[in-house]
Parts: structure tokens; sequence; C-alpha cells
């Protein structure tokens, strides 16, 4: 222990959701006070943390404390506090009212945030609602100067240099005399609070500045300024940010304003400190809601890495706290692991904080058993009713499989349960529960099998725990791998309530040779409040290049944030000789916008080093590259001042021979079979003591299952130890049926690898497109070259690389070689468009051909007739850009640069008359090439290992297996679509279901199917006869992107999360006439197809199935450039309603989800002005449920470029459904200098000159349901 101040007590509490937790270390015992209270208990208490101050008092100093007076101070020395508070404000949405403060023109910015949807087969488009009631724009405008030079010369008063070094123009100052009604008009709604976020504030914030100032003189109770929030370039997360602290700190003062006055002296003598998500302490003045969110778990990190990182082991540790509803995973090797950017509940909050990863799987995670697998989550059952256990009525939930197996003893757990809350965990009900479960498994298994043997409910609980580690395991592979680290290399440090129950098992799985269980564990939380210390973090922007000046300036800049953190640190009564500090510099590449904090690297003699040396290391550590002849960027300065308290010290036991004394025998199901189990109770147990498992260990009111083969030794500090002995296990495959269990786990692990492929393609790759607007996909195969597994980004990416790979297949044969990596992008070979370069590789096995890994990426530039390779008026395929069938990238392990760089820089022609434009970026197109190599490595990798663990046959069969089970899916799905519809307008034959829908594209082309669906056998017949032919433009789409569209159909229809392969397309049978525009000749232009006539099919066959109206139907696909860069982007716009919702506004619908560029990036990279980024308010149809509003964007040329439109929806508008009117159709326009507005049309390229606007309108989302069944709210506005 610390030194105690005479007499006094410490208190640490960690007050979360359901429990709050107390650790107080109390004058002259050895032993802390451990108390747990019901967070939320109105009818005992007000407040739990003081509850269990309170209560701790009374029974050290024997005098009664009554509820109704205020807790006495003088016995403690402080209070450590973390609290979920936050959080739950947050999750709940019961934070204080507040208006958003914004730049004319961008009212919208942050409901359109990235335009990204959060789930991309989710059709109602949920997002989390705004934090806002109200929005105010303010009429001021700062525009970076982009010529610095002239900027330097210029003594026009209206140009002045930022915070960031950056000259910036004040184009309209801010009026307050306009400001001040708009203002009080907030004040009359009874809004008090608010968030400003104005443009470019991160280096100009003086208006931000004075927004403060007239509303707290107006009578505003709280301003939150992005500014001074969060000082870093991008408007959109520093928005939020500020959103976040405005919604969340007047409900943490409401509250520590409560928890205070609780005591006698208040705030005057209570020495309170309160944990941040960074993990260090703030006293009351300065915690606030941007930096409280992650309180509660940040005191769980700080526990388990400083009480047992470098004094129970020596290796890096993976935290694993699993609570009730979710498991949070960290890591932790000498230093906290800080992110500067998370999302919680759909807000982007920009703030150092703990990297900490969460996954929606816990002890009430629901079980369930659909579609032939067995499934865990994401759905909790919550904590009422809870599990069948807890006698409210509730579901079968982890926990309930966990009392089954005997991992949890009721004889040790609280009676707490039933209606009146005394009585203990009922397994009987809970046996009965998976007895019922039972029979239903059993007898789907019979019908797959007929010689297929019962399973116990023991069998299945098993199964239940094994899909529910293999999901747990999934984020620590993530957050391990995806840093470059090997997950067997770390210990597992397991805390919460749950988290040592799955111990063993989740080591074992991931290869780990120790688990370490602090002796708090269930506390671990509260206890680590007492293990943190004090921290001020300051920083500011700072845009130069890495050099001998800049980091001269840096020096200064630093000298003056040392000196802010080191006053307020010292205001908190810490002395000179107790504070430390560390300097950060936040760099990036020239041209890519990955960020590293770079801690200031010191040399072994005690000089500081070079911080690009050591960002080089650190970015070559964590993407497995460097870039050579780059500029190294500053972004940002930052100083982090830690005061180093009077902290708890962990006690060492004294050594002691002998065995400990077993307190009972359990029996325990472990290893497919029950054993008689020893129970031991930690606080009977010494340093030294060793048992062998099987055992089961008790620490308070957590349950330790130690496994066979594996050993518990409690450790000096009285913390347990166990070493995992690793099993080398086979599983039994069956060719023909798959084990229902296993199924479950091959699915988490083919994903977990589509997903580490994409990460390490999103890692290693330099484009924008890929790094930052996600448009890449990585899938793995079977060696029939089908689909097993496909983590998309992208929608229309979607089962598209099948065909892909079965062409490479085929042309290759025999001529494939250990060693080849195979590259293509032509449509006639299974390509979409020519910028979505395809990498493939196949994998063998002693000579044999066992599977392919191959990934997709969106090049920004491919050659062809205009920059960004995206023309709008490209007739031919040629004119594209280079297109390639088939070639070795690798050809035995060589990288073929000459013959890759020759294909890209001298596109072929049939016509050798025809001069193509080769890539304009050929150095960019190496380099992502190398990375979908590196991805392709990577996946092959981890197949390897899971052919180590199970054998080849098994993964093999498993690869077969997933693809039969997500047949099953869609054959349910089709079946039960079938009988909705068969009763409405749709035509029945016999068994069949026959419905026919068409759509037209702006040139009258039209789409047309026929829809026949066998209620009876589950399967469907996609017929495309009627479609109109091939065009003499570049909306053609392959065939591969019609498959694809139809696989996210039924996806989005199956609503449930079944794994994205061939067999969803096995019970569908899909034909297109050859020579129609969904099935053009190999010379026919296709560019437009992949990203307009996708979004068509999408909406043609959502409609035949009824399921929603039409969504925008369009990408917007806007490239500007000259031949210095290229930009590209894709715009959102409204997405359809349907029979239960209305429809979202400004986003990417269907077939596509990239992320939208930032507006202050996007005018500090491109010479451009944004005037305006906002919805198009009523262009969305009205019905019973209206359709989703479009986009409007206003973009100001800023020097003469060539900016190309490539759109749909301009002629006919997406279409209403049961009645529902219409979207309004999109529109592009061009404003000239002169004050013309000139239509565009929808495809156009144009040479627009300085100071021309370009304005583009996208289309609203189709309305729902009759007007005359519902009023409509208004309809829409027409062009």
């Amino acid at each position: 222990m610390g030194s105690v101040e005479e007499g006094k007590l410490r208190f640490c509490i960690d007050r979360g959701g359901t429990f709050t937790d107390v650790y107080a270390e109390i004058p002259g015992k050895s032993e802390g006070r451990v108390m747990k209270l019901l967070s939320v208990d109105p009818t005992n208490y007000d407040d739990a943390p003081v509850e269990g101050i309170r209560r701790i008092l009374e029974e050290f100093t024997g005098q009664k404390i009554p509820r109704s007076s205020k807790v006495p101070t003088d016995k403690i020395e402080w209070v450590r506090m973390g609290t979920t508070v936050a959080t739950n404000a947050l999750l709940e949405r019961k934070g204080e009212k507040i208006a958003l403060c914004v730049t004319r023109g961008f009212r919208d910015l942050l409901q359109i945030g990235n335009q990204a949807r959060p789930n991309i087969f989710d059709l109602t488009v949920s997002k989390p609602s705004n934090l806002y009631e109200e929005v105010v724009e303010i009429d001021e405008r700062v525009e970076l100067v982009l010529d610095e030079e002239n900027a330097k010369s210029d003594s026009s008063a209206s140009i002045v240099q930022g915070i960031s070094g950056e000259f910036v123009r004040v184009a309209k100052p801010l009026n307050e005399e306009d400001l001040k009604p708009l203002l009080k008009s907030l004040l009359e709604k009874g809004i008090s609070c608010l968030a400003v976020v104005l443009l470019h504030s991160y280096t100009y914030p003086q208006h931000e500045v004075s927004v403060e100032k007239l509303a707290i003189s107006l009578g505003f109770k709280h301003v939150s300024l992005s500014s001074a929030l969060t000082p870093m370039v991008r408007a959109v997360p520093r928005g939020f940010t500020a959103c976040v602290d405005a919604y969340l700190t007047p409900v943490i003062k409401e509250y520590l304003k409560g928890f205070i006055s609780k005591f006698d002296e208040g705030l005057g003598k209570l020495n309170v400190l309160f944990m941040q998500s960074d993990g260090g302490l703030a006293p009351e003045s300065r915690f606030s809601g941007h930096k409280a969110v992650l309180s509660g778990p940040a005191g769980g990190v700080v526990g388990y890495s400083q009480t047992l990182f470098g004094v129970e082991t020596e290796k890096p540790l993976i935290g694993f706290d699993m609570g009730g509803t979710s498991t949070d995973v960290s890591r932790y090797a000498g230093s906290y692991e800080h992110v500067i950017e998370t999302q919680i509940s759909g807000a982007i909050i920009q703030a150092p904080q703990l990297e900490i990863n969460t996954v929606a799987a816990g002890g009430g995670s629901k079980l369930k058993f659909q579609f032939g697998a067995f499934r865990v989550g994401p759905e909790s059952v919550g904590a009422h009713p809870g599990p069948v256990c807890y006698r409210k009525g509730g579901e079968l939930a982890v926990t309930d499989a966990n009392l089954v197996l005997g991992y949890v003893i009721p004889d040790y757990f609280p009676s707490i349960f039933g209606p009146s809350e005394d009585q203990p965990l009922d397994i009987g009900a809970t046996r009965d529960e998976f007895e019922k479960l039972a029979r239903h498994i059993n007898l789907y298994r019979k019908e797959q099998d007929p010689t297929a043997k019962d399973m116990t409910i023991e069998e299945i609980a098993q199964g239940f725990i094994n899909v529910a580690n293999e999901t747990m395991c999934r984020p620590i592979r993530q957050l391990t791998e995806m840093k470059g680290h090997e997950t067997k290399n770390h210990a597992l440090a397991c805390f919460g309530g749950a988290g040592p129950q799955h111990a063993c098992a989740i080591a074992r799985s991931l290869g780990m040779k120790e688990v370490l269980i602090h002796r708090f564990c269930g506390i671990l939380s509260a206890y680590g409040m007492g293990m943190a210390d004090v921290v001020e973090d300051e920083q500011e922007p700072y845009s130069a290049i890495y050099g001998p000046e800049s980091v001269l300036e840096v020096s200064n800049r630093e000298a003056t944030l040392l000196n802010r953190v080191n006053e307020k640190l010292q205001l908190q009564g810490f002395k000179e000789d107790s504070i430390t500090t560390e300097t950060y510099l936040n760099l990036r590449y020239e041209g890519t916008d990955t960020a590293i904090m770079v801690k200031s690297p010191m040399n072994q003699d005690g000089s500081r080093g070079d911080y690009a040396i050591e960002f080089v290391r650190l970015f070559q550590q964590e993407y497995g590259f460097e870039l050579q002849n780059r500029n190294i960027l500053i972004c940002d300065v930052r100083v982090r001042g830690i005061g180093v308290t009077n902290i708890l010290k962990p006690r060492a036991l004294d050594p002691v021979l002998g065995t400990p004394k077993i307190d009972g025998r359990y029996r325990v199901y472990l290893g497919n079979g029950w054993h008689d189990t020893p129970l031991f109770k930690l606080e009977d147990m010494a340093c030294g003591h060793a048992i062998c498992g099987p055992a089961v260990i008790m620490n308070g009111n957590s349950t330790v299952i130690i496994e066979p083969n594996c050993k518990a030794v409690v450790t000096k500090y009285g913390n347990i130890k166990i070493e995992i002995e690793s099993i080398h296990k086979v599983v039994e495959a069956s060719k023909e049926v798959a084990d229902v269990v296993q199924l479950s786990i091959f699915n988490h692990r083919f994903m977990g690898i589509a997903e580490q492929m994409g990460r390490t393609l999103q890692r290693t790759s330099i484009s924008t497109n890929i790094k930052e607007r996600l448009d890449f996909s990585c899938a793995l195969f079977g060696p029939d070259s089908g689909l097993v597994a496909n983590a998309p980004h992208v929608p229309v990416h979607l089962g598209a690389m099948s065909s892909t790979v079965r062409w490479q297949l085929d042309y290759w044969g025999d001529n494939m070689n250990e060693g080849d990596v195979l590259v293509t992008n032509h449509p006639c070979a299974g390509g979409s468009h020519l910028p979505d370069i395809t990498v493939v590789t196949p994998v063998f096995d002693n000579g044999k051909l066992v599977f392919f890994v191959a990934s997709r990426g969106h090049h920004a530039e491919i050659g062809g007739i205009t920059p960004g390779s995206m023309p709008p008026f490209s007739k031919s395929i040629w004119e594209e850009g280079a297109a390639i069938k088939a070639f070795k990238l690798v050809e035995k392990g060589i990288f073929q640069e000459e013959g890759i760089s020759k294909l890209l820089l001298f596109p072929s022609s049939d016509d050798s008359a025809h001069n193509i434009p080769g890539t304009r970026r050929l150095q960019d197109n190496l380099s992502d090439l190398r990375a979908q190599i590196a991805a392709n490595q990577r996946g092959i990798s981890l197949i390897k290992e899971l052919i180590e663990q199970y054998g080849l046959a098994t993964v093999q069969s498993y690869m077969n297996h997933v693809q039969v089970n997500a047949a099953g899916a869609v054959r349910e799905m089709l079946k039960s679509v079938a009988a909705k519809i068969s009763s409405l307008s749709a035509k029945n034959e016999g068994d069949s279901v026959i419905i026919e829908e068409e759509d037209f594209m702006d040139d009258g082309s039209v789409i047309h199917l026929k829809l026949t669906i066998d209620r009876k056998k589950g399967e469907a017949f996609f017929d495309f006869s009627g479609t109109s032919p091939e065009v003499y433009g570049n909306w053609n789409a392959p065939e591969a992107v019609t498959a694809a569209a139809v696989i996210y159909c039924l996806r989005s229809l199956v609503d449930v999360d079944i794994p994205l392969n061939q067999g969803c397309l096995a019970p569908v049978k899909i034909y297109i006439p050859p020579g129609s525009f969904l099935s053009p000749s190999d010379k026919a232009a296709v560019v437009g197809g992949n990203v307009l006539t996708s979004q068509r099919i999408t909406d043609v066959v959502l409609t035949a199935f009824q399921a929603c109206a039409c969504s925008q139907g369009c990408m917007n696909n806007l490239t500007f450039g000259d031949n210095t860069f290229g930009y590209y982007e894709t715009i959102g716009g409204g997405s359809g309603a349907g029979p239960t919702w209305h429809g979202a506004s400004g986003v990417q619908c269907h077939m596509t989800n990239t992320r939208m560029t930032d507006p202050e990036i996007f005018e500090q990279r491109y010479p451009v002005l944004l005037h305006r980024f906002g919805l198009r308010k009523h262009s969305g149809g009205g019905g019973i449920h209206r359709g989703g509003d479009g986009i409007v964007r206003e973009i100001e040329f800023r020097r003469p470029v060539v900016v190309s439109i490539l759109s749909e929806r301009r002629v006919h508008a997406p279409r209403g459904l049961k009645g529902g009117i219409d979207g309004a159709r999109g529109a592009n326009f061009l404003i000239t200098k002169d004050g013309r507005k000139v239509n565009l049309g929808g495809k156009n390229t144009v040479e627009v000159q300085g100071g021309e606007i370009l304005q583009i309108l996208t289309p609203g989302g189709g309305g729902w349901g009759s007007l005359s069944a519902a009023s409509s709210g208004g309809l829409h506005t027409s062009i």
C-alpha cells in the first residue's frame, strides 16, 4: 500500500450501468474493503457511490451516518471515480437540449456526416438521432489561401496567418448584431447550451470565440467550441465532438454537483478526481463530456496494466473485460495505446482516448439456432428480464449455457432473482428451455442426416460457448495483428464478471500460453482508479513540411504548450518534481490521410531523437512498407502532462507450502464430458499454491474455470496465473453433413480472414479511394472458385469476384504455379469496370491447388480519355483506360514491374489509330497493387494457420458447408417472401409466384425483370429478357454487376447475418439476354454500369419483392482535375421508404457506401471552395412513409480544371411504391462567371474556369403508401 494519511480512507469507485463497485483502503488493515451495489436503487438510496462511501465509513468509525444527513469528509483522504453517466446519456439520448451553430451552407453537415450507412444491408438505414434540436447557420466564412507566397506579400487586412501556420482570408466577418436575435430565439425555446463548429476554426478560432462571448453574455449556460476542444483539421469529427461535449457536460456537471453536495464540506474539503477516457484523472472543474464516455472501461485498462505488466509477466497484455452485454478488448505493452478518434452511438469523438474495442458479446448475449447454425448475439437479453435463470421470463443467453455446464455455481451466487429478488438462479427452467431447443436442433440434424446422433443439452450449451468464444476472439486478432503483432505472443489479462469462465478456452484458441486474473478481477475498473495519474493534454494544429525550420518552430510551440500543462497541474497542487511530460507530433506522408501520433523519441545518451525516423519506423511496423521520396507533413503538436499521484500499491503475500483447502466438489462439463471438480476459494489460497485443472476457483463473485491440461498458480501479489498447455485438436469432418457448431465457428473464421485481408489492404494502400473511402473488397474462394467469404465495404463488389476467379481458373488451367499472382480488370473476364483492379492469388498445398484469395480495389487513375478514368462520354472500352484480361503480376515469386507498367502506361486498342492515354499515376497504381498482394498474402497465412489447426480436408469441407448453409438461408427467405407477396399483386401459377417489373435509364433503355419464385422449393428465377440492347454509351453493365445486385438484394431481405458466399446464389438462376446492356460485348464501354446501372437493377429487384420504394438510383460520380492532380467522389441522396420506415436522407444508397471527404480537407488539398453541402429539402417523395431527401453540393473552382459528372435519375424519377409519390429527379448545373445557370444534363465533361460554380442536386427517394391513407406532409419539389 502507499502511505495512507493518518486515519483516513481512500475510495476507488466505478459507477457502471448495472453495478457500482467500491474499493476502499482502510488504515491499519492489510486488505481493502470491497463492496458491490446496484447503481440504481431509488427505494433504498439516491446515489450508489455516496451510499458505498457512507456504509464503509459507518463500518470503519462505528458511528451511524443517517442517509438524510451529509457524509463527513474528515476521514476521507481522497475519492477517485469512473462513471458511465456520460456514456448512458449518449446511448439513451438523455443529454441536455442543445443547438448547433455552424457556417452558413452547412446546417446538415453532421446529419450527413461521411454519408456512409452504418450497416450496408439494412434497408431502413437506421442511424442514431442527432444530438442537437436546432441549427443556427452563421453568416461567416473563412477561406484557406492556397498561394502562400502571394499571401505573405498581400497587405490586405482580410488575410491573416492562422495558428497552424496556414494563411486564411476572412471572406465574411462575423456580424454579432445579425446573430444576436437568432441566439435569443433559442433561449426562448428553452435551449441554453450550444455546440459551435465553424469551417477552418482549427486554425482561425476567432469567430467561434466571438460566438461564445456573445452567447454567454445573453445567458447561455454552456458553450462548447470545436476549436477549443479539438483544434485539428476536419470539421465533421470536430463538430461531433463539440456536440457530444455540449450534450453531456451539463449532465455530468449536474451529477457531480449532486454527488459533492452529499458531503459536509462539499468540494472545499473533498479531494475527488474523475477518470477520463484517456486513462488519466481530472478534477471536477476539468471533467467534461467529450472526455468522459470511456470513463469506466479506462479504469479497467489502468488496473490490469499497472498491476500485471512488468509485475506478473514481461509479455505484452491483451485486456479482456467481459460484461453482461458486451466485451471490451485492449492492449498494453509498456505504454497506453491511444487513439485520437473513435465512434460511439453514431457520434465521432476526436480526443485522446485509450484504444478499447467493443464487441457485442457478453453474458447476456442471446442464443439462437437459425438456418442450421448456432448464433450468439449481437442482441442481448438485457438485465431485465435477463437470461432464463434470472426467473423473470427471459430468453436463453450465454449465462444460461455457463450455468448448465457448471461454470456458474448457484451456491456461490447471491439469491437476488425472481420477482421479489430473493431467490437463487433457476437451473431447472434453464434446462427446460435447452431441452426445447435440443428437440428443434436434433430434428433439423435428422433431416440433414438420418444417422445423426442426438445432441445432449450439455453438448448444445458447450457449442454455444464455443461460438461465443470465437466471436470474442475476432476483435482480439484484429487488435493485435492489425498493428503487426503476433497474438500468441501476448498474455490474456482477464477481468469483468464473466471473463474468467472463458479465459482458458479463449487463450487456447488464440495460441496464448498464459492467462492472468487479478484478485480484484470483478472490480478491477474501480481498483484501477487508484492506480491512475492526473493528466492534462494540450494540442494545437501546425501545418508544415517536416524539416530543420519546422522542427525549430515545433520547439517554440512545445515550450508554450509545456508551460500551459505545467501551470494547470501546479494549480491542482502538483509540485514540479511530481510532474512529467510527453511531447507528440502528429505526422503523415504527403498525399495520404493516415497520420500517426509520434511520441518524442529519446536517444541512448538521453538526447532527443528524430521524429521523422521514429515515424518511418512506426509506419513500417504498422503498414509493412515505407513511402520513398515523400515529404513528411506535420499536422499537430501535442503535449501530455502527468501529475504523479500517491497511488495504491500492490501488497506482497508470504509464500506458503502445502496444498490449498478444497471448499467443495462440483460437476463441471469440460471437453465433452462431466468432471467431478474441486472448488477452491481464492481467499483460502496463498502465494505459491498451485492447482492442476480441471478445477474451479471462486474469486468473490467471479468463477475462474481451470480447464484440463492447465495449471493455476497464486502469485506473490495474490493474483492467479494460469499456464495453458496447447492441445492439437483435429475436428472430424463429414464431407456430406456439417457439424452445426463447427459451421458457426468456421463462418466466423472465414469472415475474420476476409476482414483481416481488408484491414491489411486498407493499411498498406496509399490511395485515398482505398485507404479513406474504403472502395475495396477482399474474399476467399474454394478450389472450384466458389466464393467462401467476402468482406465488402462496397456492395457492388459482392460476389462479383467469383466470376473473375473462375475466368482466371479456366484461362490459366495448369499454368498456375506456387508463387504466381494474377491481375485482371476486364469486364469480359468477370470484372466490373476498369478502375476496379482485381488481384487473385492461387494457393497450393504439395503442388495441389487448394483455394484462392482475391482483393479488388478502385484505382483513382487507370488511363483513358479523361483524368480520373471515369469519362462520361466513353463509347468503347478502350477509351476508359488500361484493360487487362489476364497477366501474371507476380510469376514464381518475382514482381513483374516492367510488364504491368507497360500494360498500364500503354493500353492497347484493336484499332492502332487510337492513341489512348495510359495511367497518369503509375507509382500509386504499383503501390496499391503491392498492397493488394500483401492483403492476399495475409489471407493465405491465416488460412494456412486454420489448416494447421483443423487439417486441409476439414477446412475444404467447411468451405463447402458454409455455402450450403447460406443457400438454405436464402431458400427459407424466398419461401417466406413468396408467401407474403402471393396474396398481393403477384400472379400465381401452381407453386410459383410471378412478378414482372421494369424501370428505365435516362436514355430510355429498359431493365425488364420477370421474377418467378417457387414457394415450395424456395428457388427463384430472375429473367431479364426484354432488357434493351447494348448502348452506345458507358452504362453497359457486365454480368457480374447484375449478380452482385441480386446477391445484395437477397442478403438485405434475409435480415440475418449470413455469410456472403456463393451459396446465396445456389437457389437462384439468373438469365441475362446476350447482347443486352446487362451482358454487353467485350468492346462496349462499361464505366457507368458499375456505378449507375447497378443502382437501377437494385431498384427493379427490390420493387419486384415489394421491399421498398426506389432510392436515388445513382452514385452521382464527380471527377475533376488537371495534369497535376485528380479527385473522385460519389455523392449520396435519398433512400426509398418502406412499409414501416421513412427513407433516410443524405446517405449512400444500396450498391455503394463510400465515404465523403471532409469539407476542410477538401478545401485544404484541392483548388476548391465548398459553398454548400446540405440536404435538399422535400426532395423525398410523399406517402404514409416519406422518401429520404437528396443532397445539394455547390463547389466553386479556384482555377481552371476539367470536371466530369456521370449521373442518372435526371430524367426518370425514383418511383414510389404502394401509391407513394416519386422522389425528385436530380440535376447538375454550372453557374458561370457571368451569372448564367447552365443545365449540364446527367453526363458531361466541361472545362471550368476559376470562379465558376458546380451545383449538384441529387435525387430523393420514393415514398411508400398512398397519400389518401395518410397526410404526406408536403410534396417534393420538381426541377
